[in-house]
């Protein structure tokens, strides 16, 4: 079986080879689940999360949607569907656009949501275009976070909102720090693709200095926890579809890395934020 490298890829060649596997792997949402209890199934905690985003963007019948790192539309088209809201969703993955558009179409849905090919550090929309720009989980693949929350702030309208969650730092990491964890990180970028992470403190102060008041700052680090354990068993319970797919080298980097980042977690390297701000 030929297996992938993906230590040299950018984040839309990355995903163009994982989003099938990821789909039995991570599930549908291909992202983190929040957790109330710890006992849910996967899928309710990963709703749940986009729930949390849903309430802090507060939206509105008729407003117009900007979803940065659209995956495979899920959370755009249920935003299109439940709140009658316009959806434009951008990703660098032309994989993940077709299957985002394909869900649209399969929903009806095609004349409130588009998704297309787009690079979040530099969106090709007008000033005060939008009323919500929503980053889920796609911010730490993004080399220039300074520019994304910049031209998240440009393209909204005042009293425009932006809701961003992902993977970060729990503080800076020293040097040795660095170093120390350097398999380890090796390891996520292998799995994952190349990925920069900043602590939720920096994404609070680059949003106020591109002139927007945060609204709410959450570490939600314990609520997402759960992610690995739920990761790893569907990892175990789909490995022969999984090989077939990637490989098994890459089967077994995806395993180990979900108890690296379970440690990860438990020591304060890394975590989960969640932020909503506003433009006034």
């Amino acid at each position: 079986m030929t297996t992938v490298d993906h230590s040299a890829r950018e984040p839309a060649q990355h995903y163009d080879t994982v989003v099938e596997a990821w789909g039995l792997l991570l599930q549908e949402d291909l992202h983190y689940g929040y957790f109330a209890t710890g006992d849910e199934p996967l899928i309710t905690a990963t709703d749940a999360l986009t729930n949390e985003m849903l309430r802090l963007a507060d939206l509105k019948a008729g407003e117009k949607v900007l979803d940065i790192g659209c995956g495979t539309g899920k959370a755009g088209c249920r935003i299109a569907a439940e709140y009658d809201c316009t959806v434009t969703g951008i990703s660098p993955s032309s994989k993940c656009i077709a299957e985002a558009n394909a869900k649209a179409a399969s929903l009806n849905l095609l004349s409130s949501v588009r998704f297309r090919i787009g690079d979040g550090m530099k969106p090709d929309f007008p000033d005060d275009s939008f009323d919500c720009t929503w980053v889920m989980e796609s911010s730490h693949l993004m080399a220039d976070k300074t520019s994304l929350i910049r031209e998240c702030a440009r393209v909204l309208k005042p009293g425009g909102r932006l809701v961003l969650c992902d993977v970060m730092l729990d503080h800076k990491l020293a040097l040795a720090d660095v170093i120390a964890h350097r398999d380890a990180f090796l390891l996520l970028k292998h799995v994952f693709g190349r990925a920069i992470m900043e602590p939720l403190d920096f994404y609070a102060d680059c949003s106020r200095s591109n002139g927007l008041v945060v609204t709410e700052k959450r570490n939600i680090s314990v609520e997402t926890l759960p992610t690995f354990r739920h990761w790893s068993e569907n990892a175990h319970r789909n490995r022969s579809k999984v090989i077939g797919m990637i490989g098994e080298e890459a089967w077994e980097q995806f395993a180990d890395s979900c108890d690296v980042l379970e440690n990860f977690w438990k020591s304060n390297i890394l975590g989960y934020g969640i932020l909503a701000a506003r433009k006034p």
